[in-house]
């Protein structure tokens, strides 16, 4: 269960405009990063950036984005999923390829969402690109790896397979969250020229049974992710681009 400072709760039930403007802090009060999957080099460099959503971000020194004109999204890595501690404790070998199968199918879901997001981007900041070869103008390649996502208790109960044992699966169950790890790779040079990583959560209240897989909201946080690429993409010097507030009060 998480703790919900007094003030913060206070500022959500009257719709405080200033919580708004400050979500990427009161996100900071309730989501926890999530500890370095192993995807991103040198992950000690990243550092919070209040102008940015993501909770951990390096970006290389004197990088210039607007000379990139095309992306490539690289299909979306699950390697460090696999290693999830409350996965290896289903209780049967088809409980545990049924999971397996759900997250390749959110890596693609995942992967999908973000070139429709840049696809529908009324200001066409890249163009999108397939693979490498096929681009006409400077290029990225952005390169995602989803390293968490927590099961939720209804589901588990629902489903009729909740018997995870206590510890680290225990504390995991009815979290709702989800994490990646990301970077972009300058396409002709190879090299990485920013990385990010960020843990989202959704529907922080007593039940929901309208979401009756063990994934939860997981598809919702990466719609939010997909977005997210695009306002970054598109901003302006000086601008910032704020997380949505990370969970809801319900009361009942």
């Amino acid at each position: 269960m998480f703790f919900v400072p007094f003030c913060l709760i206070g500022a959500l039930l009257s719709g405080c405009a200033s919580l708004q403007s400050g979500s990427n802090e009161a996100k900071a009060a309730v989501v926890t990063p999530a500890p370095d999957a192993g995807f991103i080099a040198n992950p000690g460099r990243q550092a919070a950036r209040g102008d940015l959503p993501f909770q951990k971000v390096w970006i290389k020194p004197g990088f210039d984005a607007r000379r990139y004109k095309e992306l490539v999204v690289a299909p979306v890595n699950t390697q460090y999923m696999q290693e999830m501690d409350w996965l290896h404790q289903l209780s049967s070998a088809n409980l545990l390829g049924s999971v397996q199968k759900d997250i390749e199918e959110l890596a693609l879901y995942f992967h999908d969402q973000v070139v429709m997001e840049f696809k529908e981007d009324p200001n066409h900041r890249f163009r999108i690109i397939e693979r490498p070869g096929q681009n006409r103008q400077p290029a990225l390649r952005l390169e995602l790896a989803l390293i968490e996502i927590n099961p939720s208790q209804p589901a588990l109960h629902a489903a009729g397979w909740l018997t995870l044992g206590g510890g680290t699966a225990a504390a995991a169950v009815n979290q709702r969250r989800a994490a990646f790890e990301g970077r972009l790779r300058d396409l002709q040079t190879g090299e990485v020229v920013a990385t990010f990583a960020d843990r989202d959560m959704q529907d922080v209240g007593p039940l929901d049974l309208t979401r009756l897989t063990w994934y939860g909201p997981a598809k919702g946080i990466m719609d939010q992710w997909a977005k997210q690429f695009v306002q970054i993409a598109n901003r302006k010097p000086g601008e910032m681009v704020t997380d949505p507030i990370a969970f809801k009060i319900r009361p009942f």
